[in-house]
């Protein structure tokens, strides 16, 4: 005899383990989403449906989303934050701002612009502070000049100045600009190579 069908249809599901950034954020094939932020840098575990992301901790659920397309983009539950953004293991983001400008006034202009585009600055922490760390694998220079072409054609990631450093376009010279011509930085210009 046939046993009557569930009340709830089946629904498949994949497991990843991630870790959550300091910003209280996992990486979910390219989309960001928030767990309360006292889970910043533990190991998690997270169940995949087509409609849904869901977060445990020891097999306790600590958040649930509504799954979103890898756009690179954030979804942030506001009960996640921190009151007030507190420092995140020294991290603020007075630090980024001060650790970038000592890298040079363009990786200074990049991390502004990618924590100002944000509409809450610390969504950007990921991208500015692996900015800041390729310091450790390519030096100073390297990251200066990169930061300088990523702004030069209107790349504003982290994914974007380490591509330019893997294919060496940090080391030739960005095509000239006119004289007495300024760079102008702002989200809204994208720049005469967005065309082209």
């Amino acid at each position: 005899m046939l046993k009557p069908l569930p009340v709830e249809p089946y629904v498949f599901a994949e497991w990843r383990i991630r870790r959550v950034g300091i910003d209280y954020h996992v990486d979910v094939e390219r989309h960001y989403y928030s767990v309360p932020y006292r889970f910043a840098k533990d190991a998690v575990e997270v169940r995949l449906t087509a409609r849904t992301v869901e977060v445990f901790a020891k097999g306790e659920r600590i958040a649930a989303h509504l799954r979103s397309s890898g756009n690179g983009k954030h979804t942030t539950v506001q009960d996640h934050m921190p009151s007030s953004h507190r420092r995140y293991v020294g991290w603020t983001i007075e630090r980024i701002r001060r650790d970038a400008a000592l890298i040079g006034p363009s990786t200074a202009a990049l991390c502004d612009l990618i924590l100002d585009e944000r509409s809450h600055p610390e969504q950007g922490f990921r991208a500015c502070l692996g900015i800041v760390r390729l310091v450790k694998a390519y030096g100073a220079p390297r990251v200066e000049a990169a930061t300088t072409r990523a702004l030069d054609i209107g790349a504003r990631t982290y994914g974007s100045v380490k591509s330019i450093l893997d294919n060496n376009l940090d080391r030739h010279a960005a095509s000239p600009r006119g004289p007495g011509s300024v760079a102008i930085h702002h989200r809204n210009i994208r720049g005469r190579h967005y065309y082209h």
